[in-house]
């Protein structure tokens, strides 16, 4: 079991920066990629970035330039790295693992459906809420 605490949310005004944190503690050991995705009322669910073991990154096209996501592994905290953030960035943003070996490519993808997937498939916290004013 996988255990994931999100923090860092809050709430800012346009071109405004945040950073968010994703403390891991369980057997972190079993997770080879890590994501984040976002929710916002009446939206769809989208992948924001992905990272996996290599350090590889995949990011969604909304938000390149502008998000940077890292890992700490001696501190098993993955981080989101949020500048010149927009109001359409406004949403809560879930840090995830699967439990099956995917790359960040893969992951990127998966995210937005991980939620619906089988039980079992995935770990994901409980949220923070990111907030953007025009």
């Amino acid at each position: 079991q996988v255990q994931l605490v999100e923090s860092g949310g809050g709430s800012v005004q346009a071109g405004g920066s945040l950073r968010l944190s994703c403390a891991a503690s369980g057997d972190t050991s079993s997770t080879y990629s890590m994501g984040w995705f976002r929710q916002a009322p009446g939206k769809e669910r989208e992948g924001v970035a992905a990272i996996d073991a290599d350090g590889t990154t995949s990011y969604a096209d909304s938000v390149k330039g502008r998000f940077t996501i890292s890992q700490d592994n001696a501190k098993n905290t993955l981080y989101l790295q949020m500048n010149s953030l927009k109001p359409e960035d406004t949403a809560m943003y879930y840090c995830a693992a699967p439990r099956p070996r995917m790359t960040a490519i893969q992951l990127l993808g998966a995210l937005a459906r991980l939620p619906q997937l089988p039980a079992g498939f995935a770990y994901w916290g409980q949220g923070t809420q990111v907030t953007v004013s025009a």
